[in-house]
């Protein structure tokens, strides 16, 4: 029971957050997407894999490596427009560079480029001074830069790599020093999981002992349920069917890419992005909707504009995701549903004609209705044969998602 109160305490951030920040970036940024006057298919931060360009070309983006034009206090204010509640950033992805400065290793952005600044102490300041939480991705498994990480065997033979060697001599250190150097770290985003259950574990370990607060992705140690995470990691711009049980996130893209690519200018619309994001809320999990910054450090603008659309909806109608938790329904033909306490959510996507939402089977006494950008005027509403009506105006006051809050008698 002691454990199940405290995972409560530690998850209560998070599960209120609702939406959050994912940011790629790294080397990859500079050939965006491109090798030798060739686009690359697949996503931007794979480049190295999918060429299996050698180490020794690869570590040549570093000398290029520059991007004066980043603003921690600029992305944190942007994720703060946006209305999301923490950033979760690459400080190693898969190709092995670090975005921090690390004592184990030379091959990072402080010591291996001409910017030499670490952006990781720069947007740890940054949270530090708003309400926004950072959380760092590590690849824990593929590392394709190190000799004796996975993933790279067009410069290292399989037979010869050590991974426990790596994995006990560079990973555990590293995730240490991320933990201790930029305190606090409110969550650890592993990817492609661990080799063994035994190790992510001891990783797990590592964690908890140099901060018990720290929040651990699914991804350590798929299945989630292992005991070995906190919260179940979906695939990557997975949406379940159905309600899921637990604490769950998406992670997804607003584009095809994670990583920049020059070329990648499928981009969803503000009103896509606002469905998934309330789908998700609907169905119990958290969004986490990544950017990729240029070489130059900058967010592209595409995904600067729909955020703060997205933030400009928020601040009208985020009673209805934040700390909520799924609603009497999943979906109807109107929307979905979100609830809090003696508070339903209807978010309405697809608004009557005639002036009257019609909600079935909703087995609930309402009391009151109204418009939650408008929440002294109420609305009136009658339930006939167990249907609520409710009489909204002609018009939705937002096309994508207009929400309708309704309270619940007290059955006290």
């Amino acid at each position: 029971m002691k454990k199940d109160v405290e995972q409560n305490e530690q998850m209560s951030w998070w599960r209120n957050a609702k939406f959050g920040m994912f940011v790629h970036w790294g080397l990859y940024s500079i050939p965006a997407g491109m090798w030798n006057g060739e686009r690359v298919p697949g996503a931007g931060e794979w480049i190295m894999y999918k060429e299996q360009i050698p180490v020794d070309e690869y570590e040549e983006l570093a000398n290029r490596f520059n991007p004066v034009e980043f603003d921690a206090k600029e992305w944190v204010s942007l994720a703060e427009d946006a209305g999301m509640k923490y950033i979760v950033i690459t400080a190693k992805h898969h190709d092995g560079f670090c975005m921090y400065q690390s004592d184990h290793t030379e091959y990072n952005i402080v010591d291996a480029t001409p910017f030499d600044r670490d952006p990781m102490a720069e947007l740890a300041d940054a949270c530090s001074g708003s309400e926004v939480r950072l959380g760092f991705y590590y690849s824990q498994t593929l590392d394709w830069h190190h000799p004796d990480g996975a993933g790279n065997d067009w410069d290292y033979d399989a037979e010869d790599k050590n991974f426990s060697e790596y994995f006990d001599g560079y990973v555990k250190p590293q995730v240490r020093e991320l933990l201790n150097k930029y305190d606090p770290v409110s969550l650890m985003w592993f990817d492609i999981g661990t080799p063994s259950p035994e190790q992510a574990r001891e990783l797990r370990d590592v964690v908890r002992k140099e901060n018990p607060e720290t929040i651990i992705n699914g991804r350590i140690d798929p299945p989630w349920d292992s005991g070995i995470c906190d919260y179940e990691s979906m695939g990557d711009n997975e949406i379940p069917d159905e309600k899921v049980e637990g604490d769950w996130q998406t992670p997804a893209t607003m584009n095809d890419t994670w990583g920049y690519e020059s070329y990648d200018h499928n981009w969803k619309s503000t009103g896509d992005l606002i469905h998934k994001l309330v789908e998700i809320a609907s169905k119990g999990g958290n969004y986490l909707l990544n950017v990729g910054p240029t070489k130059e450090g900058w967010i592209p603008q595409p995904s600067v504009r729909r955020l703060k659309e997205m933030g400009e909806w928020l601040e009208k109608y985020g009673e209805g995701v934040y700390g909520t938790e799924p609603g009497p329904f999943v979906e109807r033909a109107f929307g979905r549903s979100t609830r809090d306490d003696d508070k339903i959510y209807l978010h309405v996507q697809a608004w009557p004609s005639d002036g009257k939402l019609e909600v079935e089977n909703l087995d609930e006494d309402i009391e009151n209705a109204y418009l939650l950008n408008d929440p002294k005027n109420s609305l009136d509403f009658n339930v006939k044969d167990s249907e609520l009506v409710i009489d909204v105006p002609e018009t939705a006051p937002d096309s994508r998602d207009t929400v309708i809050a309704l309270e619940v008698c007290d059955s006290a």
